[in-house]
């Protein structure tokens, strides 16, 4: 099973979810964890290779972008409630930055 390492404020944003939507994106992060495909997702290439978006849907929508192509963990990069159809740029600008520090982070790591 593969440790989880959340970037930036990713964990106290999943925390902040509503009870059932946070025991959702829970059990889904898990499923991601043991090498399986969460149930409701989707690649987000323009955010960075190997990123993909967890769909949570409860009384409202809210999604967790990730990256679990390394070895060595599943990294959380952001997660935010989905209000409108169009994920805002805002959000795909800040999970782009913060894939960007997982990588230069483990570039120095590795070094």
């Amino acid at each position: 099973m593969k440790p989880i390492s959340w970037f930036g404020d990713s964990r106290s944003r999943v925390r902040a979810f509503p009870e059932a939507a946070r025991r959702k994106a829970g059990h889904e992060l898990n499923q991601v964890q043991h090498g399986r495909e969460p149930e409701d997702w989707k690649p987000m290439p323009s955010v960075g290779i190997g990123v993909n978006e967890i769909r949570v849907r409860t009384e409202s929508a809210y999604r967790v972008l990730y990256v679990a192509k390394f070895e060595e963990a599943v990294y959380v990069l952001h997660a935010f409630p989905k209000k409108t159809r169009r994920t805002p740029k805002s959000d795909l600008e800040l999970a782009s930055e913060r894939y960007r520090a997982v990588i230069e982070w483990r570039k120095r790591v590795r070094q």
